[in-house]
């Protein structure tokens, strides 16, 4: 690598590195918290008895894992302006993240609750608890340790898909290494920089989830 190849990777790293803390982080958070909230109601309503709201729960999740989250950010961004919604994009991606999360993990949190014996539902009912209070009292809690590995890998996975939001104009961290390829025109190294620091981060998150999985066996085992 050349001189001139170092220096416009040295140049390029803080730049990448305070979209990705300013602008990806915060897409992430708030996307995966979004979508959480939304997986727990979407989960809960398909395991109800509530006819309606669980088919219409189940149409969601049939829509968003179905067809790709690119083609879903170009419709929530590009296509809703013609019938008079117009979005920003920090919203517009937010909107699609969230939607996306809350589908897929909503598949996590449903397995985990079915996962917990029967015998747990029955023991509450015992003390005279209703269903939404053994759900909330004593099915949750446990399902919760049950569903934070997949979930974890979830939000890993959310983060390396905010780079989709470059595709709709909102200056994350791989569309800011697109403006800086658009000027230095060196888009194998930017690239492979940007990827690096996705890889970084990635690792940094899989490093806590491993952390998490031990202190919960523990927490199990005790």
């Amino acid at each position: 690598m050349d001189d001139r190849l170092i220096q416009i990777f040295i140049d390029s790293l803080l730049p990448l590195l305070k979209a990705g803390v300013a602008f990806t982080i915060p897409l992430t958070l708030v996307s995966f918290t979004i979508g959480l909230i939304l997986a727990v109601l979407t989960a809960i309503v398909r395991l109800s008895s509530w006819t309606i709201p669980k088919l219409i729960a189940s149409f969601y999740v049939w829509v968003i894992r179905g067809t790709p989250l690119l083609v879903q950010l170009f419709i929530i961004f590009y296509g809703l302006p013609a019938v008079g919604i117009i979005l920003e994009p920090f919203t517009a991606a937010v909107i699609g993240f969230s939607l996306s999360v809350g589908a897929y993990s909503s598949e996590i949190v449903r397995a985990a609750i079915i996962s917990i014996h029967k015998g747990q539902w029955e023991a509450a009912f015992s003390v005279g608890m209703t269903r939404g209070q053994a759900l909330r009292r004593v099915i949750l809690p446990q399902a919760t340790r049950v569903s934070i590995p997949p979930l974890a890998n979830s939000f890993i996975s959310l983060v390396k898909d905010t780079s989709l939001a470059a595709a709709i104009t909102y200056v994350e961290m791989f569309r800011t290494a697109q403006q800086i390829v658009a000027t230095s025109y060196e888009p194998l190294l930017l690239y492979c920089e940007v990827g690096l620091i996705y890889l970084l981060f990635s690792s940094v998150l899989s490093a806590l989830q491993n952390y998490l999985e031990k202190r919960l066996d523990r927490y199990s085992a005790s």
